[in-house]
């Protein structure tokens, strides 16, 4: 082999074992071993004006996996294509109990035509909506701090009849957390306790958004921990600094990393439970929306766990 050729080879076999390493390194990095997933309320402003668009540049910064909040009018055949065409697997879908109520029906066709795996309901609701307006703030501030026992316990029943209904169809129903679970209900006991005692493992699962948890004064690790099976899915956010004055749900998200919430004793708990998604979930922006959902992904890949 004569020098040329000799430089020629070694520089190239440097280079590859450098990528390879790299590669490597990051696959060893990626705390949960699972695609890294994006909760599309993130890019809520930017989808209704160019959703195929914005899933492309997601995809390109390295999101696989997606949670629809909304679809913005798109049907299912729509949507579906479009995320085959950006190289995106559309997992879940966010609903609010009220819309869930509406059209059970219609949800679970049009979530079978998308080919979910999950539906999640991202909001309670009451028996009697009525009382809502006539709370002092509203229905706002009912959610907030007005929610009884006897509500949630309503919500826990909902919850087993439609996770029923939609088990018999092959997907998962579930429910995604804000503050409002932990809100004191009386001698300790939060709404977050009731769900997890009144609603059906096998019908209703459950998605820990992180960030809320951490907001509410508890910690994530301590669920993860005392119930592994319960818990399939995980909202990653950060958090700014509470303000002095404002409920725990009054919070502004940032870039992760750059807030107040460690992930790595929540994901060294997710390893050991039985977490099947996550989904980076940034819900303000201080600069550029997509340099911070990539500098969200690359967070992930950097971190050891």
């Amino acid at each position: 082999m004569n020098q040329i050729t000799r430089r020629t080879f070694l520089k190239a076999g440097a280079t590859a074992a450098a990528a390879w390493g790299l590669n490597h390194s990051r696959l060893l990095a990626d705390p949960l071993g699972l695609p890294v997933g994006l909760q599309l309320y993130s890019v809520r402003n930017l989808l209704p004006n160019d959703y195929e668009g914005t899933l492309k540049k997601l995809s390109a910064i390295g999101y696989r996996e997606v949670e629809a909040a909304g679809f913005f009018g798109h049907s299912a055949s729509d949507v579906k294509a479009a995320m085959a065409n950006a190289g995106l697997r559309c997992v879940s879908a966010h609903y609010p109990m009220p819309e869930l109520h509406k059209d059970v029906d219609g949800t679970l066709k049009y979530a079978k035509e998308l080919g979910l795996s999950y539906v999640i309901c991202s909001t309670p609701s009451v028996a009697d909506p009525s009382k809502l307006a006539s709370y002092p703030g509203g229905a706002g501030k009912y959610f907030q701090s007005g929610m009884t026992a006897d509500d949630w316990r309503w919500n826990a029943d909902q919850f087993n009849q439609i996770g029923k209904k939609f088990k018999a169809e092959g997907i998962q129903f579930g429910y995604h957390n804000h503050t409002t679970e932990f809100h004191d209900l009386g001698g300790g006991l939060m709404g977050f306790d009731v769900l997890l005692k009144d609603t059906d493992p096998t019908y209703v699962t459950l998605e820990m958004d992180c960030g809320w948890v951490s907001a509410a004064g508890h910690n994530p690790v301590t669920y993860l921990t005392k119930y592994p099976k319960r818990f399939s899915m995980l909202h990653i956010k950060d958090l700014k600094p509470p303000v002095a004055g404002k409920p725990a749900g009054d919070r502004t998200s940032t870039i992760l990393g750059k807030g107040t919430i460690d992930y790595k004793p929540i994901f060294e708990a997710a390893k050991k439970a039985s977490i099947k998604h996550y989904f980076v979930e940034q819900e303000q922006f201080d600069g550029d929306p997509m340099q911070e959902l990539t500098a969200d992904y690359q967070y992930l890949h950097t971190m050891q766990v």
